[in-house]
């Protein structure tokens, strides 16, 4: 059975949406840490990328573009495969980052209702909701551990 970069591209879109939902509606559930914050999910992204990059790298495109310029990034991105590849990586690193976000604010104290707007930022916007955590984060400490002795 082979897969088009188009069906892929709808496959990994419908993994990494899960792993959203879960986040964002459900972050305390057993199922969203076992999958989700266990860094799960974005490992199953990470290996789809290392496949499609690798059908891009071994295929009739392989000499096509590389990371030197601009210009070669664009040419990298022509071949459906590397393009792929390219989305597959935003979704990886941005679910990644999103666990972090609500792991680290699970930790902290923060409330979940907070870290919701940055949560959806760092879907849509990568960075932006990563910047945005980042400030929120500011405004509270690591709750104190408590030792017996």
């Amino acid at each position: 059975m082979t897969f088009s970069p188009d069906a892929l591209f709808s496959l990994a879109g419908s993994v990494a949406l899960l792993g959203w939902l879960l986040l964002v509606l459900l972050p305390r559930w057993r199922v969203t840490r076992w999958v989700v914050l266990s860094n799960a999910l974005p490992l199953v992204l990470a290996v789809g990328y290392t496949l499609f990059i690798g059908r891009h790298f071994l295929g009739p495109d392989a000499g096509a573009g590389g990371f030197g310029s601009l210009g070669q990034v664009a040419a990298l991105f022509r071949d459906p495969w590397a393009l792929l590849a390219g989305w597959v990586h935003y979704l990886c690193f941005d679910l990644a980052v999103g666990a972090w976000e609500v792991r680290d604010a699970q930790r902290r104290g923060v409330p979940h209702l907070l870290v919701v707007p940055a949560l959806l930022l760092t879907f849509q916007l990568g960075p932006v909701g990563l910047l945005l955590y980042s400030l929120l984060r500011r405004f509270y400490a690591v709750a104190p551990t408590v030792s017996v002795l």
